[in-house]
C-alpha cells in the first residue's frame, strides 16, 4: 500500500466506531468424532472461510458430556486446527455437566478455542451466569485471553432480552435456534415453520429473526442465521442463505452437513459486479483523499461520500473473508491497496 494513501479503516471510521468481529460467514456444527475430524480436514482444504463448532450439547452422549468435552479440547489443540477457528458448544447453564465441561475446555484448550457457544439461555440472567462460570475458569487456569462467547436465542426469555444479550460486552455473536424456538410455542407454530420455506413465511419466526439481526447490528455483534435441516436440498439451502444475507441482514449462517458449507459461503459472498463497483469507488475515493466523488455506474452519474464509502468498504471486507475458498476473489489492485498483508 502507498504510504501516502490513507487506508479505509483509518479514513472512514473513528474511535467511537467499535469494529464488528470479523467472523467467517459459515459456522459448521459437528458432534460425532468422525465428523469432527472430517470437518478439520475440510477446513484445512478450503481455508478459514468457515468456523467449526464442536458440539458438546447435541453431540455428546447422555452421561458422557465431560468425556466429550475432553475430546473437544483434544481436537481444538490438534495440529489440524491450522487457523484457530474451532469453537465449542457446551451444555445449557442449568445442566449438571455445564461447569465441568467449561472447566475441561477452558483448562485444556483455553488458549486456542475460538469461542464458547452457550445454548438456550432463558434471558440475560442465564447468560450472565454462564459468562461468570467461563471467566472464573479462565482465571483459575491462568488463561491469558478472554474467550469470546456466543449464545443461541431459542427461548421466549432470550428473545425478550435480545437487546441486552447483544449489548453484553462478552458476546461476540448471537445465533437463532429455529427448532427449539418453534417447539417452545407448544404447537402454535405449525411444523412447516421449521422448514426451509416456512421459516421465511411464518410471522412469529420472521419477527424473531429480524429482532436478533437488528439487536446484533445495533450493538456491533454478528447475527448468525439458523439451520436448514433439508441438507440434501442444496438449491433450497442456497435460496435460504441468500434471503438470510440479502433480506434479513445476517452475516453468518449455520451448516449441519459438509455439503452445506460451500453454498452458504457462495450465498454470503458479494457478486463480482458488487466487488468491482466497490473497488472502483473506493480506489477513486482514496485518490481523492476521501472527499466526495462522482462515479458513473450503468450509464448514470452518482455522487458518493463517506457514508457510501463505508458501505462499499464492508462489501470488500466480506469479499476478502470469503475469497480464500475461491468465492468473490478480489482484484489484485484492490488486494494490494487494501489487504497487503494477506
Amino acid at each position: 500500500m502507498n504510504k501516502d494513501k490513507v487506508h479505509p479503516r483509518d479514513a472512514l471510521f473513528d474511535a467511537a466506531d467499535a469494529p464488528v468481529p470479523e467472523l467467517p460467514v459459515c459456522d459448521h456444527y459437528a458432534g460425532v468424532e468422525v465428523r469432527m475430524r472430517k470437518s478439520l480436514e475440510m477446513q484445512g482444504e478450503l481455508g478459514p472461510v468457515f468456523d467449526i463448532t464442536l458440539d458438546g450439547e447435541d453431540g455428546s452422549p447422555v452421561g458422557g458430556e465431560v468425556e466429550h468435552a475432553h475430546l473437544i479440547a483434544e481436537l481444538v489443540n490438534a495440529p489440524q486446527n491450522r487457523f484457530g477457528r474451532v469453537g465449542a458448544r457446551v451444555q445449557t447453564v442449568d445442566h449438571p455437566a455445564f461447569e465441568r465441561m467449561v472447566d475441561v475446555v477452558v483448562g485444556q484448550a483455553g488458549e486456542r478455542v475460538a469461542y464458547l457457544m452457550v445454548p438456550k439461555p432463558r434471558g440475560l440472567a442465564d447468560l450472565t451466569r454462564a459468562v461468570g462460570v467461563i471467566d472464573e475458569a479462565i482465571a483459575r487456569h491462568g488463561v491469558s485471553r478472554q474467550i469470546p462467547v456466543h449464545a443461541l436465542v431459542e427461548t421466549h426469555g432470550a428473545l425478550r432480552d435480545v437487546q441486552a444479550l447483544a449489548a453484553h460486552p462478552r458476546i461476540e455473536s448471537l445465533s437463532f435456534g429455529l427448532m427449539d424456538f418453534v417447539s417452545d410455542h407448544r404447537g402454535a407454530i405449525p411444523q412447516s415453520g421449521m422448514s426451509v420455506k416456512g421459516q421465511f413465511e411464518h410471522p412469529l419466526v420472521m419477527r424473531a429473526k429480524l429482532e436478533i439481526a437488528a439487536a446484533c447490528h445495533g450493538w456491533g455483534k454478528v447475527p448468525s442465521h439458523c439451520v436448514v435441516t433439508e441438507f440434501k436440498h442444496l438449491s433450497a439451502l442456497q435460496e435460504a442463505a441468500t434471503k438470510a444475507c440479502r433480506q434479513l441482514g445476517y452475516t453468518r449462517m449455520w451448516s449441519i452437513h459438509p455439503d452445506q458449507i460451500r453454498p452458504i459461503v457462495d450465498a454470503f459472498s458479494p457478486t463480482t459486479a458488487e466487488v468491482d463497483q466497490a473497488a472502483e469507488i473506493l480506489l477513486a475515493a482514496q485518490a481523492a483523499d476521501w472527499g466526495p466523488i462522482r462515479h458513473r455506474h450503468h450509464g448514470q452519474d452518482t455522487l458518493h461520500d463517506r457514508a457510501s464509502y463505508r458501505y462499499f468498504w464492508h462489501v470488500l471486507e466480506r469479499a476478502h473473508r470469503t475469497s480464500v475458498a475461491g468465492a468473490g476473489q478480489l482484484p489484485g489492485e484492490v488486494r494490494l491497496a487494501f489487504f497487503p498483508a494477506h
